[in-house]
């Protein structure tokens, strides 16, 4: 039987669509944000040697892989001893790694000891979450301190853009990782007019041959940088060239950080840069590359694996700034009807990414492209059956984020006893800024005891390794695309 006090009044389609934003990313969906919007035979001897040396492989092979499995083990209580530990990397300790407050002129405030790493984005704002954590995980196998940029408002308006540290928790992140983390505006001064040049490395040429220039983001006119690129080696691709695809090499990005692979890799001319018309060389001080949310270590589109480096490393450390997580709690709570006296429940999250994936239903009319509600409740039934197996607790309560606009659906989420965040009714963008209802839905799907998300969503990817990684917490994800498509 459902609670009707979960659910509250009966909403208008105004106030129904009103808390519904277009601010959903994805894989497909990586424009950049422009200023407009803000804007030989062998020998019988040789076989034997040859014997031997396999032998001697082998034993080798073995002793490594003992010693590789001890490390590991000892790893994994070392990090679950920092996870569990308290925060012990203050702000102050990145701070050192600056000569001292921001300046006019970054390199100014650049220590004469230190070498520095950074990039920018230019997609959605998941997948720019995704480019900070490929650049925080090239920090740590280059030995630099990342210097992470803002995130840009790409899809949510005209908002200001909103700094690394408002969203995530720095100094966690840093104690985590074992690194220091500085951000743009502790560099450089936010209103400083002075246009600094500098010389970066253009992978998204070396990667694709659809776009003859480097990637461009807003960031470098928001930074007031004039960039001067110099296209990287077609070696930095992940894959052959023959093969269509867009993604970089971890490795191979790496190397250019080091004096060697630098100087045999800077075989093209730098491009004048836009404003000074100056052609310089890649940094070696304040390294930087044009776009990194394409890369990876073994193939492309490792966030969706269990195995990814970028995640396992950096990802799963990148915990919410606890204002965040304050205002998320108290706008979930109040979904659900939760007394202050009580603590807030366990509940099931889920995110369903309709909007701009209709492009890819082609004739299909949505309600035979996207998976109908039925099919999601059977996969949230499944996440609750799971949870009461493993974890002994039964998890009645559900909680959707998505981007659906039409009325009559969300009336249907209703009828299944689920409920969500009305941001019209709690005035959140005018309380708070527009960032604020993508923020809490973010922050909401990966508070989840369990997930269910949307096939080919970056946004329902990281929100499902959070959920599994941060709680423990079983995840699904329903297939769309054609009528049965998550029949199983």
């Amino acid at each position: 039987m459902k609670e009707s006090g979960r659910h509250g009044r009966e909403p208008s389609e105004e106030q129904l669509l009103a808390g519904r934003t277009d601010y959903y990313d994805d894989a497909e969906l990586d424009e950049p944000y422009t200023s407009r919007r803000l804007r030989k035979s062998r020998s019988p001897a040789s076989d034997k040697l040859r014997h031997l040396v396999t032998i001697l492989a082998i034993i080798t092979t073995i002793s490594v892989a003992a010693l590789g499995t001890l490390i590991y083990l000892l790893r994994k209580s070392h990090t679950q001893e920092v996870l569990d530990s308290p925060v012990t990397f203050d702000l102050e300790d990145a701070l050192s790694y600056v000569v001292g407050p921001p300046t006019d002129n970054f390199k100014d405030n650049l220590r004469n000891d230190t070498k520095y790493i950074t990039s920018w984005i230019s997609a959605g704002w998941t997948n720019d979450v995704m480019t900070y954590g490929n650049l925080l995980y090239l920090a740590q196998i280059t030995g630099r301190v990342p210097i992470i940029p803002p995130f840009l408002p790409t899809y949510i308006g005209t908002d200001a853009p909103i700094a690394f540290g408002d969203v995530f928790d720095v100094s966690r992140l840093q104690n985590a990782l074992g690194i220091p983390i500085l951000e743009w505006h502790q560099v450089k001064d936010t209103n400083s007019q002075n246009i600094d040049e500098l010389g970066c490395w253009s992978i998204w040429e070396a990667v694709q041959d659809e776009e003859h220039q480097p990637r461009w983001s807003y960031l470098t006119e928001l930074l007031k940088l004039d960039i001067s690129y110099t296209r990287a080696p077609e070696w930095v691709k992940l894959t052959p060239p023959e093969i269509k695809d867009r993604h970089g090499s971890f490795w191979s990005l790496a190397t250019l950080a080091f004096p060697e692979t630098r100087a045999d890799a800077l075989l093209q001319a730098p491009y004048p840069s836009p404003n000074h018309q100056v052609s310089l060389p890649p940094d070696d001080q304040l390294l930087c590359y044009d776009y990194l949310y394409y890369i990876g270590a073994q193939r492309a589109w490792e966030w969706e694996l269990d195995y990814s480096p970028a995640w396992r490393f950096v990802g799963q450390y990148m915990r919410w700034n606890p204002s965040i997580e304050k205002l998320a709690d108290e706008h979930v709570r109040r979904a659900m009807y939760i007394p202050d006296d009580e603590p807030t429940p366990p509940f099931i999250s889920i995110h369903l990414r309709h909007g701009d994936f209709q492009r890819y239903c082609n004739d299909l009319p949505e309600d035979q492209c996207f998976a109908p509600l039925p099919v999601i409740a059977r996969r949230v039934s499944e996440v609750q059956q799971e949870l009461r197996e493993r974890k002994g607790i039964d998890v009645t309560r559900v909680i959707m984020t998505s981007d659906e606009r039409d009325p009559n659906w969300w009336s249907e989420v209703r009828s299944l006893g689920w409920t969500w965040i009305d941001y019209a009714a709690e005035n959140t963008a005018e309380k708070y800024g527009k960032w604020y209802p993508l923020l809490i839905d973010a922050v909401l799907q990966s508070s989840g005891a369990g997930f269910v998300g949307t096939q080919g969503s970056t946004m329902s990817n990281v929100a499902k390794r959070r959920v599994e990684s941060w709680h423990d917490g079983p995840t699904r994800v329903a297939k769309w695309g054609h009528p049965g498509a998550d029949d199983h």
